[in-house]
């Protein structure tokens, strides 16, 4: 799998949330989105509930609501789509502040925003108490086709790698006195994402050429079998096991 590297979203810490294994958070997050997703939307108050639940989790890790607050402006693009959808949306409208909203295009806008938000939430929770080679041990231990780990393992890897030819790039082309103003420039950019196509790939074949060289036969060694205790998974199953009864309650009120 590699040697492990902190990411920007990750905030080390001794909390009970960070000490989990990354399997059994894993496991929760997934089981927590399919209770929200499942939620009717019309129970507004179990969206609440749940933000509530979340803001305990991250409490308990030790993470300040501005933290994850920077993190939810990840959204901004969806939440800019579902302000739309009251204004193109067809069926009955409604008149509030003197414009015509449509009323199913407001109850799916709400729908997209509050599910959509707590999802985001949950994932960034996940990623600032796990490190990424966590999150990737945690899916080998949950059976995730090995071939899929193995492609987020290079993916994460080699991100940063590719990112930074494409700052050695830009500095070249502005050492040059190149600066893109508008279109007449889209050549010169084009240009460079296909020399950068090329040099990535290149480096992937001299990967691949090392890695087999080394013996690797198309499955990665699996370098962490702990196991999680039934303590650890009990803990894990407290977030997902009250959203299953929020959303039970809010099928039951509605």
């Amino acid at each position: 799998m590699g040697a492990g590297h902190s990411h920007k979203l990750y905030r080390h810490g001794h909390s009970p949330v960070h000490a989990l294994p990354p399997h059994c958070k894993l496991a929760a997050v997934f089981c927590f989105v399919l209770a929200v997703v499942a939620t009717p939307r019309e129970a507004m108050w179990a969206f609440g509930l749940y933000a509530l639940l979340l803001a305990g989790v991250a409490a308990l890790a030790r993470l300040s609501p501005g933290f994850l607050l920077r993190r939810l402006l990840i959204e901004v693009p969806f939440v800019a789509f579902a302000v739309l959808m009251p204004f193109v949306a067809e069926g009955e409208r409604i008149t509030v502040l003197g414009l015509s909203l449509s009323e199913s295009g407001l109850w799916s806008a709400w729908n997209i925003l509050a599910k959509g938000t707590l999802g985001v939430a949950a994932s960034v929770l996940l990623a600032a108490t796990t490190e990424l080679r966590s999150v990737l041990l945690g899916l080998q231990r949950l059976r995730m086709p090995p071939l899929l780990v193995q492609i987020a393992s290079f993916m994460i890897r080699y991100g940063d790698v590719i990112a930074d030819e494409m700052r050695r790039m830009r500095i070249a082309r502005e050492s040059r006195g190149f600066t893109a103003r508008g279109p007449a420039q889209w050549g010169v950019l084009a240009k460079s994402a296909g020399a950068l196509f090329i040099r990535s790939y290149e480096r992937g074949e001299r990967v691949h050429l090392a890695m087999v060289s080394r013996g690797y036969a198309g499955a990665m060694p699996v370098i962490d079998e702990a196991t999680a205790t039934r303590a650890q998974w009990s803990y894990a199953a407290a977030l997902p096991a009250t959203a299953l009864a929020v959303c039970l309650l809010g099928w039951t009120l509605v």
